[in-house]
């Protein structure tokens, strides 16, 4: 046998990676966070930059600067939120960051009476303790996707584990079919499928499975005790134990009630919401971000503003720059404290347009759920969307996160708007949300003494132009909570 050599070497290799500015992860939260949570990260970013000021929200008044005073033409234009130039129709597309960086390092090059300047080490580290000095708690999917970032994931399988985070229910658990998903994303299935098992590994364990079960036997699992009795129990009887039967649990298993007893008390040690930690508030309270309404025959969309700050950049700050007064490491943080709150107010006013364009098009596109109700809900995926409007889908993604809109038909997630769906006879697409509603409604009506079995909804189904699986049925018909049709019978 030949002898083999090991030996220490160093070796460079080039790589390109895509790490987000703090400015963009700025950006990027303030287009995913609901209506109700948005004021809280304009005012931790208030309580950071004294050069932003939020005026009154009625009765605004802008102070003019005084006369003998220079400011820059661009600061006054970004004064106030609502009186920037609504003719501008850009959209941020958050899938180039660079480019937008590069946009607004221009911008500030360009803006009179500043500089460009080389920023060195002890600045940047000063602007990054401004930028992390946030006061809002992590949220889950900013802290699983920081564990994204860090991973090696192709193109397809980051866009997947993208949707998947925004999947995950307040528990952490994912509330989707991964063929689902991948129909919906119009992704590859095995993308889906890669994302969805790496997903699995991150912490807190547990997060992204798709049962109490799987979410249990996972934390199991990273102690090494998959095959331990609570292991067995969560497997194979799962069932039994939600209901406690643990004589029953004893006797399948062959062991004696008190070690069954011993095994939920460990079972009961483990997380069943390993999402929860997360949560800023498990009582939430629901607040459309966007209202759309019919008034006189027209369908109008209002955004909910009520929770946004106007906000301006402070004359009293731009002035000491224009007079010229200031030394230059407060003349430089001065700057870079204008700059990124001029970033703040175009990301927020960036976030109202990409919602109002997004809800423009969902309403196009699902006109007749607003006409008529929800059994009238068309296949639609997020893809669609990104492509009338201009931006990436994780874009759409992120903008519809945490959103939801009130119609006339009651209040809905952003998400129920997107739903893969079937083709009927007709040749008209029917989501999978209206398939529901039409078993929820034969169900309604059938003989309770002779109810409907799967196979017998399956072909009123067929009757109404759909073809569906039974299994599919059977699916739809758990979802909807109806129990199957030997235990819906009524003997009287």
């Amino acid at each position: 046998m030949s002898g083999t050599s090991f030996g220490h070497g160093l070796q460079q290799r080039q790589s390109q990676s895509l790490v987000l500015a703090p400015q963009l992860r700025q950006s990027l939260k303030i287009l995913q966070v609901a209506a109700l949570d948005l004021r809280t990260v304009i005012q931790a970013e208030l309580q950071s930059n004294p050069t932003i000021e939020e005026l009154p929200m009625e009765g605004i008044s802008l102070e003019e600067p005084s006369k003998d005073t220079q400011v820059d033409e661009e600061s006054a234009q970004l004064d106030t939120l609502g009186e920037r130039d609504s003719s501008k129709n850009d959209e941020m597309d958050f899938s180039k960051e660079f480019q937008i960086l590069e946009k607004f390092d221009d911008d500030w090059r360009d803006t009179p009476g500043i500089t460009s300047k080389t920023h060195t080490a002890e600045d940047a580290e000063k602007r990054q303790h401004f930028f992390d000095s946030l006061v809002s708690k992590t949220s889950l999917q900013d802290h699983l996707m920081q564990q994204a970032d860090v991973s090696n994931l192709s193109e397809d399988v980051r866009l997947a584990m993208s949707h998947l985070i925004g999947s995950l229910n307040e528990q952490g658990l994912l509330t989707q079919k991964l063929a689902d998903i991948a129909l919906q994303t119009g992704l590859p299935l095995s993308a889906v499928q890669e994302a969805s098992k790496l997903l699995k590994t991150f912490d807190p364990l547990g997060i992204g499975c798709s049962s109490l079960a799987e979410c249990l036997i996972a934390q199991l699992a990273a102690k090494g005790r998959a095959e331990s009795l609570p292991g067995r129990i969560l497997r194979d009887h799962f069932e039994l134990l939600t209901r406690r039967r643990i004589p029953e649990i004893a006797r399948k298993c062959g062991i004696a009630q008190d070690d069954v007893q011993e095994a939920i008390e460990e079972i009961g040690r483990l997380d069943p919401a390993p999402g929860r930690q997360f949560a800023e508030d498990n009582n939430r309270v629901v607040v459309a971000d966007v209202t759309v309404e019919n008034d006189d025959g027209e369908w109008k969309i209002h955004l909910n503003s009520d929770y946004i700050p106007k906000l301006r950049i402070s004359n009293t700050y731009r002035e000491m720059i224009a007079r010229g007064k200031l030394n230059k490491q407060e003349g430089d943080y001065l700057r870079e404290r204008i700059r990124a709150g001029k970033f703040l107010i175009d990301s927020i006013e960036q976030r109202q347009r990409t919602i109002e364009r997004i809800t423009r098009e969902i309403l196009k596109n699902q006109n007749d759920f607003f006409e008529k109700g929800v059994a009238h809900l068309k296949p639609l995926t997020m893809t669609v969307i990104a492509d009338i409007v201009g931006v990436h889908e994780t874009t759409v993604s992120r903008a519809i996160a945490n959103k939801y809109i009130k119609t006339p038909h009651g209040v809905f997630d952003f998400k129920y708007f997107f739903t893969p769906g079937y083709q009927a006879d007709s040749g008209a697409s029917v989501s999978n949300t209206s398939v529901k509603e039409m078993i929820a409604d034969l169900i309604n009506i059938e003989d309770k003494s002779s109810p409907l079995s799967d196979q017998e909804l399956v072909a009123k189904l067929l009757g109404k132009g759909i073809k569906i699986a039974r299994r599919t049925v059977a699916k739809y018909r758990e979802e909807l909570g109806v129990l199957p049709s030997n235990l819906r019978r009524d003997y009287r």
